[in-house]
């Protein structure tokens, strides 16, 4: 018996709830549902106060944290060549990935400004992440592995 096999499951909706899980590489229209949703939204929330407490910790500028809280949204911009180019430019500024390779960079070079920018990049992921905005799929903006943010699309 594996290990898995033997622990309690953690979804805590009824049996009678629980859906199957769409194949791979398919968009659910309903996303994280649950507990599991309001798990992911409150790790957004420690992330962001987690990177708000490193950046007075580090000692940076209030104003350039208002400055430059909003960069990562300028990722956005990739939606202007469609859906697919849009979600990997948004999932690119809106992933850990290059807030921890910055921070790595910054420990390599001795450049402390390095690691406030990575503190304000992870803290913006952490609000959007706490506010359902998720990594996006490239069929549509709203399409979330949070679920679906904004008007449900029409079929």
């Amino acid at each position: 018996m594996t290990t898995a096999a033997m622990l309690p499951a953690l979804d805590v909706a009824p049996p009678a709830h629980r859906t199957v899980s769409p194949p791979t590489g398919a968009v659910s229209a309903r996303g994280a549902q649950g507990m599991p949703r309001a798990l992911l939204r409150l790790e957004g929330a420690l992330v962001l106060a987690a990177a708000l407490l490193a950046y007075a910790h580090l000692g940076g500028s209030w104003t350039w944290f208002a400055a430059l809280f909003l960069l990562p949204d300028l990722s956005l911009l990739g939606y202007l060549a469609g859906p697919r180019v849009g979600a990997v430019a948004y999932n690119a500024g809106h992933s850990h990935l290059a807030p921890a390779l910055l921070a790595v960079a910054s420990v390599a070079f001795g450049a402390p400004a390095l690691l406030l920018g990575a503190a304000i990049w992870v803290g913006h992921i952490g609000l959007d992440r706490m506010l359902g905005y998720g990594l996006k799929y490239g069929t549509a903006f709203g399409d979330t592995h949070l679920g679906r943010v904004g008007a449900p699309r029409a079929a």
